[in-house]
């Protein structure tokens, strides 16, 4: 792909380049990703905002001794490349394949596994601690964003690292300039200046020989660094941080490999926690990913001429786009509905919703636990908030769900967007746990629609009730199927759809497809299967539950999330004591890694054909037994 991609085989190597080739390897890198990318899908205009800065790092650190944790990860590839890993970006993020963030598994110079936000810098300075305790002296490195700094995790962490007194060097990335738009010689100037050790010596060399001056010594030590601190105030765009505790140092170009390398150094050499902040942009070297970088935040394969998806023709409507059209429809009705972000008003479907009703829209940033406690007030206020949040992201607000509104029965509604298998983000994206999680919550109300029709009637359904209440539903293009099965939804009920003898297949979600298929599958075997849309996993229908014990033997349960505390194991427990056989179809207790949703229900024995098989297998042994 380059020739002098082409001398980077395995950690370390990039420090025996001339000074005169690093520029050109920047340029490589930055093809290299767009072409693979183009092909695979992944994570582009955060990477290429980042390349001269991973540089920089690796010509600053001896891997894997030294450490940097990414927060997120999403922005890591090329520290993968630099650590040898070019090869497989032939299978980024596809099963089998590269992680497309940083995996401890995949390689030694990675520092740790992350994929949520604003977790970088309480990594680090955990990392620190246990190097100082161990009595080693390697560098320590915590690479984090501006938008993650709207985590609170993020803050308790820096409050914590300011009492540090050993090196840990913080670099924020600032891509959306969201700090300081300056950039230039002074900036870099003073930061030098205020590193630069013999500065610091004799400032403190200084401060030394006027305390010991009698009378006079402690209160011109104290009135200079009044002054001290004014100047900085003026000069110094960093003194929040500086009030924190920590050192600042900045802001400087993030696509200037010397400057970067300069304040890296410098840094590492101060016994605290310093933060160098750097400023690049979003998509570089690639005009389409500079024009919208939000687009080409995660992109499928593109066409690397003008940008255009590989996908062509119309796409079906997604599960997101019926909820997004919902809550505008009813927020037309209602004036007291009001929806939250966490910064992910495109990936949740409230971009229309903060477009036509901008007063009563609230992106609060990286911060679910304020948002689901922030909607929690707003309920409390006598509004009806909609917090829309990715499954995975969502259990970040565990106590806040449980605590600040299941407590108080208050009517907030959460729209648990991907939930279920997602694919190819792997272990830290999966949302396989919310079923359990939320099942767990006494007041709490969960539901799965079988289609895009009936998550439209689960939406207006949530948002007449007095008490919380989630909806979860998949990834992707909204089932159209069974629309003559349109019953009305009533609380706790479930939907019986197909009516047949010995099994009863009970279904959430969009696993009724599945078991439809599986109907079919059966029904080539000799064998008629009734099929339950439950639609409630909280609470379940016991009705319908006995009601299938009157007419069947056995019962088969089927949804994409882990068995343990989830929709079967209830199940499982109501029938326990009763000769009725129960079958568990659902995700065993572990992280689930990257691949695509196909690949991954034929691994796990989620898709039609593995389910029919352990229906057949299952019987057989009934027979035998």
């Amino acid at each position: 792909m380059g020739e002098l991609l082409d001398k980077i085989e395995k950690p370390n190597d990039i420090k025996e380049m001339e000074k005169d080739e690093l520029r050109p390897l920047a340029k490589e890198i930055r093809q290299f990703l767009v072409h693979k990318i183009s092909h695979t899908g992944g994570h582009l205009a955060s990477n290429l905002g980042v390349v001269e800065l991973t540089m920089a790092l690796h010509l600053c650190c001896n891997l894997p001794e030294d450490k940097i944790v990414w927060d997120v990860g999403h922005q890591s590839y090329t520290h993968k490349i630099l650590t040898g890993r070019k090869d497989g970006f032939e299978h980024l993020r596809q099963f089998g394949g590269m992680s497309g963030f940083p995996k401890q598994s995949e390689s030694d110079c990675d520092a740790f596994d992350t994929g949520h936000s604003s977790t970088s810098i309480s990594v680090a300075l955990g990392l620190a601690k246990a190097r100082d305790l161990k009595k080693q002296d390697h560098k320590i490195f915590a690479v984090i964003g501006d938008g993650a700094l709207s985590g609170g995790m993020a803050y308790e962490a820096m409050n914590n690292a300011a009492r540090l007194k050993s090196n840990l060097v913080i670099v924020l990335n600032d891509n959306q300039m969201s700090i300081s738009k300056n950039v230039g010689g002074m900036s870099s100037y003073l930061g030098k200046i205020r590193t630069n050790g013999n500065y610091t010596e004799l400032k403190e060399e200084v401060e030394n020989a006027l305390s010991k001056l009698p009378h006079l010594g402690d209160k011109l030590t104290s009135r200079i660094r009044g002054i001290k601190d004014l100047i900085k105030r003026i000069f110094i765009p960093g003194m929040l941080f500086e009030d924190m505790g920590l050192t600042y140092i900045g802001p400087i170009d993030g696509h200037n490999i010397h400057q970067m390398v300069t304040a890296f150094q410098s840094a590492s050499k101060m016994k605290e926690a310093v933060i160098v902040h750097v400023c690049t942009h979003k998509g570089k070297g690639y005009r389409p990913a500079e024009k919208n970088p939000s687009y080409f935040h995660g992109v499928s394969p593109f066409n690397i001429k003008d940008g255009s998806s590989r996908h062509n023709g119309e796409t079906a409507k997604t599960y997101t786009d019926i909820f997004s059209d919902t809550i505008l429809e009813a927020a037309k009705e209602r004036e007291d509905i009001v929806a939250v972000s966490a910064a992910m008003p495109s990936g949740t479907g409230l971009t229309a919703m903060a477009s036509k009703y901008p007063k009563r829209f609230f992106d609060v940033g990286i911060a679910e636990e304020h948002a689901v406690t922030f909607a929690a007030g707003m309920a409390a206020g006598g509004l009806k908030p909609v917090v829309a949040i990715y499954s995975t992201f969502l259990q970040r607000a565990y106590d806040q769900i449980l605590h600040d509104v299941c407590i108080g029965k208050l009517p907030v509604v959460f729209a648990v967007d991907r939930a279920g298998l997602v694919g190819s983000d792997g272990e830290t994206h999966q949302g396989i746990f919310d079923i359990a999680y939320l099942r767990s919550m006494p007041n709490m109300t969960v539901m799965a629609p079988k289609n895009a029709w009936e998550l439209r009637q689960m939406m207006l359904f949530a948002l007449e009730q007095n008490t919380p209440t989630a909806i979860r539903y998949s990834r992707g293009a909204a089932w159209e199927g069974l629309q003559d099965h349109q019953q009305e939804i009533t609380m706790g009920k479930a939907e019986w759809i197909c009516e047949g003898q010995e099994i009863a297949l009970l279904a959430v979600g969009n696993m009724v497809e599945t078991a439809m298929w599986v109907r079919e599958h059966l029904k080539a075997e000799g064998q008629k299967v009734s099929v339950v849309n439950m639609r409630f996993v909280k609470p379940i229908d016991e009705e319908v539950l006995q009601k299938i014990k009157e007419r069947h033997s056995k019962v088969v349960t089927l949804e994409e999330g882990v068995f343990n505390g989830g929709f079967g194991e209830a199940v499982s427990a109501w029938y326990e004591g009763t000769p009725m056989r129960v079958l568990n179809i659902a995700l065993p207790d572990q992280f689930i890694e990257h691949g695509s949703v196909t690949e991954l229900k034929k691994k796990y024995g989620l898709d039609p054909e593995s389910i029919t098989q352990k229906i057949l297998s299952w019987e057989d042994e009934d027979r035998k037994a």
